[in-house]
């Protein structure tokens, strides 16, 4: 990944992406020094080590004990991750059923098919 010069500011979650990213593509639980170094962006290992530990703290990491600190994974996939962001916007709002009506009148053709299937997939699994 490219370097960023220090002058330069980061959007919003750009580097919780970029280490969730790194994460996934590991497959393995990584330290913050093995992080580090997949990203190359000249992050101090402390700095590193706070983010994933505050990805720990909002139960998007899961953290591992090793010989000299944590490792650390992904509880979710990003499917998951996102689907948790979707569930706690929905909860967020009183108005649930209106939330739902206009997500789904958003949703293309091809989308509200698969909604339809995945609902009477659901419907036929045992509880």
């Amino acid at each position: 990944m490219p370097k960023k010069r220090r002058d330069e500011r980061r959007q919003h979650g750009e580097l919780v992406a970029e280490v969730l990213a790194v994460l996934w593509e590991a497959g393995e639980p990584m330290t913050a020094q093995q992080v580090n170094a997949a990203l190359d962006n000249g992050l101090a290992r402390t700095t590193m080590a706070t983010i994933l530990s505050r990805l720990h703290d909002k139960g998007t990491l899961r953290r591992i004990p090793v010989t000299r600190g944590f490792a650390y994974e992904p509880v979710h996939d990003e499917a998951g991750l996102v689907a948790g962001r979707m569930r706690r916007e929905l909860e967020s709002d009183p108005r649930r059923d209106l939330v739902l009506k206009r997500f789904v009148s958003s949703l293309s053709e091809g989308d509200e098919e698969t909604l339809r299937r995945l609902l009477l997939e659901a419907e036929g699994e045992p509880e």
